[in-house]
């Protein structure tokens, strides 16, 4: 069966590489022809939009005819006629949703876009619409911090949770960035952290912004104080570290994704931070270090950056070391590119390939027109090989669009690619007649594109010639281009292509010139000119007389100045009355149609010529003395250029003839020089002068003069002293040169003794050597030693003392004390008391630790490690579990090693056992199969039982519930009986010692009627929760439980708003359907969980809370079949209680009071009306009060308010200082710390916890509303805007 298996891979990796040719079809050219539909443009997956705007998802698509467009929302159909706020473009699938008459949140969702025409459908990603959100800062009562100065502190921030996530900084009540150092910084999480914190650090306006970007604005905290203390002095200390914490922690990052860890340290004096890769070198290209070095980034993550990594915290108390492991996880990735389309004639063959990958290894799915492939029409012409489709003699009929789906825990990928099944004789796509031009000598490419289906045959003519053309030098590319590598003037002339296929045949001309390539045949020349003088740049140029050539000149890679001093000629460029501004590289281009040439020369320009200076003359030695002399010269002529200064040379024939050396230099301004000289030397002198143009030529060399010898002025160098042997004792030195000897007769006076009380200094005379051995010394001995220079004149001066050893053996005792205890099943550590000094006899070079195994009898092969320094400890690793190990210690000079020490013993732990050696299925009936396994080879402890877990495999290789039974130690076989009935299972076997579960084993086998067919084992070690190829179902609630992986779900928090509680997360697995369940909390079980649904989106509205309470919530993945799938862990909600604002109008005595002056004036208008009644008068009431109406008691409409959502109320309060006058604007006058104060005039606006809300992009947030006018812009204070962007 794996032979066939086999045999099918091979000829579908044959059969794919004959199908690499299928013709893709040119979309753009043949629009004529039929299409399945192409989606050519759609909205992101994760779709963030803002709810000031009208919602727009995009889905374009083209076919032929032109595609029909439907959606789907949330999975099931969304009607677009019934929702008079949604439209669709014309010609488009493009959805535009107005929301000027409804809320943004109803239209939240997963939507999906179907194209369809009569050749196929064509679906676009799952687009996930999500409004931006910028919730208001709970409320809260910040108490003044007080520390004690050098302490560490932490400033929280903790920010709502906004979607997405805002961006933090920290200023202060004057809109400046808070100064940030390598002792105070903000982490990622937007907190700020103290190492150590200083008096000057004391301050009342710590504010933390929250900038939210998608709606354009920023939230502010209540502003912190702190107060540092200076009671007493605090000692420094060293390093602990803040975040993380512990000594390890792990991350996992997605590839390609930005990977940032951060390590922020405590300590006094402030510590320094750095990095290492344990496992490597860090990515040099992509690695940047912020926030003074306490924040790693590492960008475009890809598998190799798995591993783990140090940071480490040093001050001169001491270092501590924290280890971050790092997982690399992977979407899914296209390998070689999503599938591409397919035109193909009937009866012919293709390939639709879907590569990907990503970890964990993702599954593939296929569609056609939008269904699952399994439940489409049968096509006897397709076969589906996992990530390829193979078309074999496909028919009429056969068209569609196929889509391809790639997932795994991590996201998705989802391709369409049509199959266009088309009779079409063969059409040249290239234009007719086309005129190709090259130069000889380069390259020819001369096109001949064609489309037909069957896929057209293109072949080559030359003029009248019958023969095809191809083999050189022509080459026949499979695009049917026509290559001529090297082009000749033979190779000009008519070329005719010729596309055929059994439909027909179609021709066009091309023709070809080949022309002379342009080249300068006279460069212009390096020029060196006076200032105010003419200077002619010549460029000569030779090119095809059917070209036309084209002059430009450029100077330093620029135009020419805009200056008539500069004259432009055919094969020329002239610059009269030159100056220094002229001064640069110059460079002449002969353009033509098909190439260039060019060349460059500079130009410098100079005051008056300046040439070297001649060399000095007349060389005379006066004041001549036994160590000295004076030299005097007459100086050259200068050349224009001032002698800068004077360099003196000497010969000394009597040790190293032929060879000048430096010997002084002076002023340009002097002509003599006072030279200091050597006792017994033969000295020769000459001079040489520099000017700005460099030296001149050496003058005639000085007389010579001899100086009389001398005793030596100077001892060797470099004095050594060493041993080659156990009782030697070598001492070398740097010999003394020829003109340091001072006199005849140079020899080396060596003397040395050793370094004990009452010794005696030795010496030797030598000559002409560098090293004296002295033999019969004691072992490894301190010696001093000295050596002096002598000459016939006398010895030089007093040398100085260094200190040197005899020669090293080897050491003659063992370390004692010697123990070893193991940590874990592959560790261990031993301990050693150190060898004494005088017993090494050397150098100590370190310990090494030889250790074995008993019972392998590997004692002649021990592992041997070495510890460099005088260590009493190491540990060992890579042991085996529950073994005996002994071992020894030996100590290391620079002589070699010491004498062991007794052995030693001890005991690993025991450890997880290893693979079952063997698994085999025998007595395969209908409904049941036994199980044979044979203990594993290492069973690293004492073997408790056996886990055995199975679960059936589907046709499409899916898996489905898992079984697990517990084993006994002493079974080696299990008979599993009510097994289905021609069903695959897969098995799992894996041994248990105490310390835990082993890897595990595995088998398949088919449970027939005849006869099973158990395919080879397949061994697959995993540890813990190991992935397969294939999922693993979770166990039914009757099997032992195991752990549970880590919750996908992250970042779980919580705001409160007017309307209820947001709840806000992040899920990095695939599952797109969710719930919510709260229960009030210590409900005692009298209540039930209520869910809320989510369906898609990361943030949910919880509506309803009682104010007052504490609630608990908790959110739930929905898996296959609505079932459970992940859970979050629980978050505490606070409703906070709301203090009710009505009162009893009848008990305010402001509303007595009027209704009494109410009743008074009625009664004085009683009394008027009776008297006016007395006097037969009239008086009009009604005229007089429309006369007199108050304006101030006009009725307020509700459009008065400003605020729009964000109304005043007993929490929504003005900052301090501020007023907020009737019309809802802020005042200028009327604030003297508001956010206006920074702006240019405007209305700031501001919210409960003193923050502001205002657009700081000029952003319209207008919007028609049921019952007002248009409120007009939102207020922008600009320049605080500015000053807060310049930090974000």
């Amino acid at each position: 069966m794996m032979e066939r298996r086999r045999m099918e891979a091979a000829l579908l990796v044959l059969f794919l590489g004959h199908l690499t040719t299928a013709l893709e079809v040119p979309l753009d050219l043949l629009q004529e022809l039929p299409q399945p539909p192409t989606i050519t443009h759609q909205s992101p997956k994760d779709y963030i939009i803002d709810p000031r705007e009208n919602i727009i998802i995009h889905c374009e698509a083209k076919g032929k005819p032109h595609p029909s467009f439907s959606w789907t929302r949330d999975g099931t159909h969304f009607d677009i006629d019934e929702d008079p706020n949604v439209s669709m473009r014309l010609h488009s699938g493009t959805l535009v949703v107005d929301i000027s008459r409804e809320k943004v949140d109803h239209y939240e969702g997963v939507y999906q876009c179907t194209a369809r025409n009569k050749h196929g459908t064509a679906i676009s990603n799952d687009i996930v619409v999500r409004q931006s959100r910028s919730p208001l800062w709970s409320k809260e009562e910040i108490k003044p911090i007080v520390v004690q100065e050098g302490v560490s502190l932490v400033l929280q921030c903790r920010p709502p949770a906004g979607l997405p996530p805002p961006i933090i900084f920290w200023m202060d009540n004057n809109f400046q960035k808070l100064p940030q150092s390598k002792r105070v910084s903000q982490s990622l999480n937007g907190d700020l952290y103290f190492s150590n914190v200083h008096r000057e650090d004391s301050r009342n306006d710590y504010i933390c912004y929250a900038r939210f970007p998608h709606t354009q604005t920023i939230q502010q905290k209540q502003p912190i104080t702190v107060r540092v203390l200076n009671k007493a002095p605090t000692e420094e200390r060293k390093p602990t570290f803040l975040i993380p914490s512990g000594t390890s922690s792990s991350k996992m990052v997605l590839r390609g994704r930005v990977l940032e860890m951060e390590c922020i340290a405590e300590g006094l004096p402030t510590p320094e931070i750095s990095w290492t890769k344990m496992s490597g070198d860090l990515p040099a290209k992509r690695t940047s270090f912020l926030h003074y070095n306490k924040t790693l980034r590492i960008l475009n993550v890809s598998e190799s950056d798995a591993g783990d990594y140090r940071c480490t915290a040093r001050n001169h108390h001491g270092r501590v070391h924290h280890t971050i492991h790092v997982t690399v996880k992977a979407a899914p990735y296209w390998i070689s590119g999503a599938p591409k389309n397919l035109v193909l004639a009937p009866g012919e063959d293709g390939a639709l390939t879907c590569r990907a990958s990503g970890t964990p290894k993702p599954s593939i799915t296929w569609f056609m027109n939008g269904i699952p492939i399994e439940n489409s029409p049968v096509d006897p012409s397709r076969q589906v090989y996992d990530d390829s489709i193979i078309f074999s003699n496909i028919q009429s009929g056969s068209s569609a669009v196929y889509q391809c789906n790639v997932s795994n825990d991590y996201g998705y990928l989802l391709s369409n690619a049509f199959v266009n099944v088309l009779s079409e004789p063969p059409r040249v796509l290239t234009p007719a007649n086309k005129v190709y031009q090259v130069i000889r000598n380069h390259q020819a490419l001369m096109d001949c594109s064609s489309f037909g289906s069957p896929i057209p045959n293109v072949t080559w003519f030359k003029d009248t010639q019958s023969s095809t053309l191809d083999g050189d030098p022509y080459i026949l590319h499979d695009n049917g281009t026509l290559e001529i590598r090297i082009a000749q003037h033979q190779n000009t002339g008519k070329y005719t292509c010729v596309a055929r296929n059994s439909l027909g045949i179609s021709k066009n001309h091309i023709v070809l010139e080949v022309k002379e390539p342009t080249r300068i045949l006279k460069q212009p020349e390096y020029r060196r000119v006076q200032r105010g003088t003419s200077v002619v740049f010549e460029c000569t140029v030779n090119h095809d007389p059917s070209l036309t050539p084209t002059m430009t000149w450029l100077k330093d890679d620029g135009e020419l100045p805009d200056d008539e001093r500069f004259t432009v000629g055919s094969d020329s460029l002239t610059i009269t009355d030159v100056t220094e501004s002229d001064e640069g590289e110059y460079k002449c281009i002969m353009n033509t149609t098909l190439d260039h040439d060019s060349a460059s020369a500079t130009l410098t320009v100079v005051a008056v010529f300046h040439e070297r200076p001649e060399p000095p003359t007349d060389l005379e030695l006066t004041d001549q003395k036994k160590r000295s002399v004076q030299l005097t010269w007459i100086p050259g002529d200068e050349h224009n250029s001032p002698i800068q200064k004077f360099l003196i040379q000497y010969e000394d024939s009597l040790h190293h003839q032929g060879h000048w050396h430096n010997l002084t230099e002076v002023p340009g301004t002097k002509t003599t020089a006072h030279l200091k000289l050597s006792p017994y030397a033969h000295y020769t002198f000459r001079v040489l002068a520099l000017n700005a143009v460099g030296f001149s030529r050496p003058s005639l060399a000085s007389r010579m003069y001899k100086t009389e010898p001398a005793a030596p002025d100077e001892n060797p160098t470099g004095v050594h002293g060493f041993g080659t042997q156990h009782d030697n004792l070598v001492i070398s030195w740097k010999p003394l040169s020829g003109l340091q000897s001072n006199g005849p007769g140079l020899r080396y006076k060596v003397m040395w003794r050793q370094k004990v009380v009452g010794s005696s200094w030795n010496d030797a005379t030598v000559a002409n050597i560098s090293k004296f051995v002295v033999s019969g010394t004691p072992t490894f001995s301190q010696y001093e030693l000295k050596v002096q220079a002598v000459n016939d004149f006398g010895e030089g001066p007093e040398p100085a003392v260094v200190h040197g050893y005899s020669g090293e053996d080897l050491p003659i005792a063992a370390p004692e004390n010697v123990q070893g205890i193991a940590l874990n099943s592959s560790l261990a550590e031993v301990h050693w008391d150190p060898v004494p000094p005088h017993l090494i006899r050397g150098h100590l070079k370190g310990y090494k630790v030889y250790y074995w195994r008993n019972h392998n009898l590997h004692k002649h092969n021990p592992v041997i490690l070495s510890f460099s320094g005088n260590h009493t400890h190491g540990m060992l690793p890579g042991l085996h579990p529950f073994s005996h190990y002994s071992f020894h210690v030996r100590v290391c000079n620079g002589k070699g090693e010491g004498p062991a020490s007794k052995d030693q013993q001890f005991k690993t732990p025991e450890g997880v056992p290893g693979l079952p050696t063997s698994l085999t299925v025998t007595d395969t009936n209908l409904d049941s199969l036994t199980l044979e396994w044979t203990p594993p080879h290492e069973h690293n402890g004492h073997i408790t039982g056996y886990t055995l877990k199975y679960q059936p495999v589907n046709n499409s290789y899916e898996l489905g519930p898992a079984e697990e039974l517990a084993l006994a130690a002493n079974e080696t076989s299990v008979t599993l009986t009510n097994l289905k009935y021609s069903t695959r299972y897969k098995f799992y076997l894996n041994a248990k010692t105490l310390t835990g579960p082993g890897p595990a084993i595995s088998q398949e086998a088919v449970t027939i009627m005849d006869e099973a067919l158990i395919s080879q084992a397949d061994v697959d070690a995993y540890l813990g929760n190991t992935q397969t190829s294939h999922p693993i179902a979770p166990s039914p609630p009757r099997r032992p439980s195991h752990k549970e992986p880590e919750s996908p779900f992250g970042n779980v928090s919580y705001s409160v708003e007017e309307d209820g509680a947001l709840i806000s997360w992040e899920y990095e697995g695939p599952e797109k359907n969710f719930y919510v369940e709260y229960i009030v909390e210590n409900s005692d079980g009298e209540e039930e969980w209520q869910k809320e649904p989510v369906n898609g989106s990361q943030n949910v509205m919880l509506k309803g809370l009682k104010g007052g309470l504490s609630y608990k919530v908790r959110l739930v993945a929905k898996g296959h079949r609505d079932q459970p799938l992940h859970c979050s862990k629980e978050l505490v909600v606070k409703v906070p209680a709301v203090a009710s604002r009505q009162v009893d109008i009848a008990t305010q005595g402001w509303f007595i009071g009027l209704m009494c002056a109410i009743a008074l004036l009625i009664l004085i208008l009683l009394i008027i009306c009776f008297i006016q009644r007395n006097k037969g008068g009239k008086y009009p009431v009604k005229e007089k009060e429309d006369a007199h109406t108050d304006p101030e008691f006009q009725p307020m409409k509700d459009d008065d308010c400003p605020f729009g959502e964000y109304s005043d109320n007993e929490d929504h309060k003005p900052l301090k200082g501020s007023r907020t006058p009737s019309n809802g604007t802020v005042k200028r006058d009327d604030s003297d710390d508001s956010l206006v104060d920074y702006g240019e005039g405007g209305d700031g606006q501001f919210n409960e916890d003193g923050s502001f809300i205002g657009q700081y992009s000029g952003k319209s947030t207008s919007r028609d509303t049921a019952g007002g006018h248009e409120s007009s812009e939102a207020p922008s204070p600009i320049n605080a805007m500015n000053s807060l962007n310049s930090f974000v």
